[in-house]
């Protein structure tokens, strides 16, 4: 089959074997791919400080037809249109486990549109619901609320009963847009005054919960920023994977910092996320109150291409690769 691989000199197009599924997973016919910032690194050469090595095949991120069940599958047949999340997804065949593989509404949801959900559902409800002990009524803040990952929490938020959404952007085009996707307040967290904003929209007590996709520079700000006994959950670390962290403060707002990651959890884990997510999202979904705007798409050969534009930082939205029938 032909595949995205990982070459000396970068990624090259090139023929592979077709995977075979095990006996938890099902074998996809890749449709179309959703470009994630992990993606864009192991299609570079590393990931998360790992070297991805020639070889290796990018793709968290896939949607297609099952064309094949191994014998301990249940619920998911051949000719299901499904989307996953998973690994190596960038190819016209790709696997994945049962637990991560979900039925793409009946809802005339292109193979495009179902490309941007997979990754983002799953990984903002953990964050929200199950980490962040999220109860409606609170006031939510999103670090990096211009990803498709972050546009999604606001939704999410939003979705689940939100009494105040707030969403940062460093770009001043994308930060004006983020109240088309659930932000009641849209701040800079490269602006000094940001925390006064946030402060002053939730009566000088901070919000309830904030999901930080930045880290780094922002970690006090973000202390700050939190009501005292609220939460912060550690998903991202788009500002740097190290800063200042005011331990007095920590303290004095008796703040739970929780890091979240699914690169060390088990597929009994991404299993049980992903039914959670289904259980309170899946009505929004097939109702179309959750979607994400698709910046731009590529044809699968043209995925170099579609990498250098993803670590360009350009996009608002999505960017999807297509594979031809």
């Amino acid at each position: 089959m032909k595949a995205a691989v990982v070459g000396e000199n970068g990624l090259e197009i090139k023929e592979i074997d077709t995977p075979e599924p095990g006996p938890a997973e099902v074998l996809i016919k890749v449709r179309a791919c959703g470009l994630n910032r992990a993606d864009a690194m192991v299609a570079s050469g590393m990931a998360h400080g790992r070297a991805g090595g020639p070889g290796t095949v990018p793709g968290i991120e896939y949607v297609g037809e099952v064309v094949e069940a191994g014998p301990d599958v249940p619920h998911v047949k051949p000719g299901d249109r499904v989307m996953c999340s998973g690994t190596e997804g960038w190819g016209e065949y790709a696997t994945a486990d049962w637990g991560r593989t979900i039925p793409i509404p009946a809802n005339n949801m292109t193979w495009s549109q179902a490309a941007t959900l997979p990754v983002g559902l799953q990984t903002m409800h953990n964050a929200i619901v199950t980490a962040g002990r999220f109860k409606a009524g609170e006031a939510v803040m999103i670090q990096g609320a211009s990803t498709g990952v972050g546009m999604l929490g606001m939704q999410i938020a939003r979705a689940l009963g939100a009494k105040l959404v707030v969403g940062s952007s460093t770009n001043a085009e994308r930060r004006a847009r983020l109240t088309e996707f659930g932000a009641d307040l849209a701040v800079d967290s490269t602006d000094p005054g940001w925390v006064d904003q946030v402060l002053e929209a939730t009566g000088g007590e901070g919000v309830d919960l904030i999901v930080d996709q930045v880290s780094g520079y922002v970690a006090n700000q973000n202390m700050q920023a939190t009501k005292i006994l609220g939460r912060i959950v550690n998903v991202g670390r788009l500002g740097g994977t190290t800063g200042e962290f005011n331990f007095d403060l920590h303290a004095l707002r008796r703040i739970d910092y929780i890091g979240v990651t699914f690169r060390t959890r088990t597929v009994e884990e991404v299993r049980d996320i992903v039914a959670a997510m289904k259980a309170d999202l899946w009505n929004a979904v097939e109702a179309g109150d959750l979607s994400l705007p698709i910046d731009r798409e590529f044809a699968f050969d043209d995925a170099a291409e579609a990498v250098e534009y993803m670590k360009a930082n350009r996009h608002f939205g999505k960017i999807v690769m297509l594979l031809e029938d």
